[in-house]
């Protein structure tokens, strides 16, 4: 493969992530690890430029979601997020490949169990209220699920927040803005590491902040139920591109 196709193939990726980041209030990790890894990059080397990428294509998405920002939650979802991040950081280089893909696509089934958990557990969603303890304790919980498959939780918050009984427009916003902190203390351990190859990384954030622009504009103008479906369809089908690469 030429350095002319690479530069296009990690840009595209950025392009498209970053639009996905930006609709559906992820990191964008559900979408460019499994592109990235797929591209021919180590998966480890997936997982470090993506988070690398998400402070900035994050930051992009909340500020085009900046009015439906819940703050009394962010602060939680950041404390918990962050010492998931660094916890599970820490961990994923001494685990193999094929079982961090199966995390990944384990991690993507709850994923969209929590996307639509209010439908499915009506009564139970009711019973759940957003505590200090409890959203620090999720955050934590599920950044150092993610984290073990190269996400800062992004893909896991705004499901996460629907449960607790934010709407789907302030879940996103939410997520997109915690997730600049809990992606940017993941990507200082993988950098650390050396698992962060800069060209690659510097193309795809490129694509990532003029995606995630586009992406947060056209959000705002769909309506909430599409944006759950399309969140569900796209999390499913990259999580399956990860298990086959890895066989």
């Amino acid at each position: 493969m030429g350095d002319q196709v690479k530069i296009l193939i990690y840009i595209s990726i950025g392009l498209f992530s970053g639009f996905m980041s930006g609709m559906f209030g992820i990191g964008g990790g559900s979408i460019r690890t499994p592109l990235l890894y797929a591209s021919g990059l180590p998966l480890l080397s997936a997982y470090g430029i993506n988070l690398v990428v998400i402070p900035f294509s994050s930051i992009m998405g909340a500020i085009t979601h900046r009015k439906n920002l819940d703050k009394k939650i962010a602060i939680p979802v950041i404390g918990g997020g962050m010492a998931g991040t660094i916890t599970g950081a820490l961990l994923i280089g001494n685990i193999a490949s094929f079982t961090l893909s199966i995390i990944f696509v384990c991690i993507s089934v709850i994923t969209v169990i929590g996307i639509h958990f209010r439908r499915i557990f009506p009564e139970l969603s009711e019973k759940i209220r957003p505590k200090a303890g409890i959203v620090t304790g999720g955050a934590f919980i599920l950044n150092f699920l993610t984290i073990l498959r190269g996400g800062s939780g992004g893909s896991l918050f705004p499901p996460f927040l629907r449960m607790i009984g934010l709407d789907v427009r302030k879940a996103i916003a939410t997520s997109l803005f915690t997730t600049i902190f809990t992606a940017t203390a993941g990507a200082l351990v993988f950098w650390s590491r050396g698992d962060v190859p800069p060209l690659p990384a510097i193309l795809v954030i490129t694509g990532s902040i003029l995606g995630a622009r586009l992406g947060g504009l056209t959000s705002l103008k769909t309506k909430p139920l599409w944006l759950d479906i399309g969140l569900s369809l796209f999390v499913v089908a990259l999580s399956s591109l990860v298990l086959i690469k890895s066989l």
